[in-house]
């Protein structure tokens, strides 16, 4: 395969989780022919700057790749910064990313699907990005894989042409969304991406991927997903800085390789439909919601 796009990881103070990500990465197709950079966050205070130096210690040894390059900063920038860096830096040296984050266990066939669908849609201006995470949705008749309008985080990839229109700026994106708009882009209310994006503002997260996808919905853009999920994230553990404990969106990595891409450039109703009814339905009842809050408080006791 041609043209294959650099792969950026994004690493901080969880060496167990890293080396599982470094593991799983190593195990794909197209992992030998593949160029990985690694951005290495400082640590916040000398707690984390063991975790911080573990880490590093791990990441130095890593092979299995066509070729490693390591950037170590002194300070923290914090996770939010460290993406927009480390992916603006790659899409203008190469014009395409492929983006990890240190706790994300792949399939063998991930990068593949990144890279076919990189350079399916690479003139398509109204594709603007490509995840490789799904939630676990209970369907077997949607397609391997189709346009949906949200962008998820847990494994992506994107080009020049869409990242141009990342706006950082949460005055701005707020500034242009409507009662209707907002309704749209919290898939008709079943899930809380317009209360991400105020509580950003307010200062309670500093999530790039919520400016992110409010960018590409502003600019009406589409994203391209799998119907069965090719990550997996296993931060949710109470070690991430902005994950909690909790296996609302646990999946089944999917073992088969992606060989079907639609040709209609809009959103798949279907698809759609199916998401927006596990967003409504993924707590589940009183008693199961219940039972999680319990059980996601006793791994946070014992945890400590």
């Amino acid at each position: 395969m041609q043209n294959l796009a650099p792969i950026a990881l994004f690493v901080y103070n969880r060496p167990q989780h890293t080396e599982r990500t470094i593991k799983f990465l190593q195990q794909n197709e197209l992992a030998i022919e593949s160029r990985l950079f690694i951005f290495s966050d400082g640590a916040k205070n000398a707690l984390d700057g063991e975790k911080v130096a573990e880490v590093r210690s791990i990441i130095k040894k890593i092979d299995g790749f066509k070729s490693v390059k390591i950037f170590e900063k002194q300070e923290n920038s914090g996770l939010a910064n460290s993406v927009i860096a480390g992916v603006t830096k790659l899409i203008t040296d190469y014009g395409q990313v492929i983006v990890f984050e240190d706790d994300l266990v792949t399939s063998p066939h991930t990068l593949t699907y990144f890279n076919e669908a990189l350079n399916r849609y690479r003139n398509v201006e109204k594709v603007m990005h490509i995840g490789a995470y799904m939630y676990p949705l209970k369907a077997n008749d949607l397609p391997q894989s189709f346009f949906f309008r949200a962008a998820t985080s847990w494994g992506w990839a994107t080009w020049e042409h869409a990242w141009k229109n990342f706006e950082p700026d949460i005055d701005t994106l707020i500034s242009k969304f409507d009662h209707q708009k907002k309704a749209a882009f919290s898939i008709d209310n079943t899930m809380n991406f317009w209360k991400q994006m105020q509580e950003f503002k307010k200062g309670k997260n500093n999530s790039w991927a919520i400016r992110w996808y409010a960018s590409i919905f502003l600019k009406n853009g589409l994203t391209l997903n799998p119907s069965q999920s090719l990550v997996n994230n296993i931060g949710h553990d109470g070690t991430g800085v902005h994950s909690g404990i909790n296996d609302i969106y646990n999946v089944v990595i999917n073992p088969k390789p992606i060989t079907e891409f639609p040709d209609l450039i809009q959103e798949d109703k279907k698809a759609y439909q199916t998401i927006k009814s596990f967003l409504a339905n993924r707590k589940g009842n009183l008693m199961i919601r219940v039972k999680r809050f319990m059980k996601e408080k006793l791994a946070q006791y014992f945890s400590r």
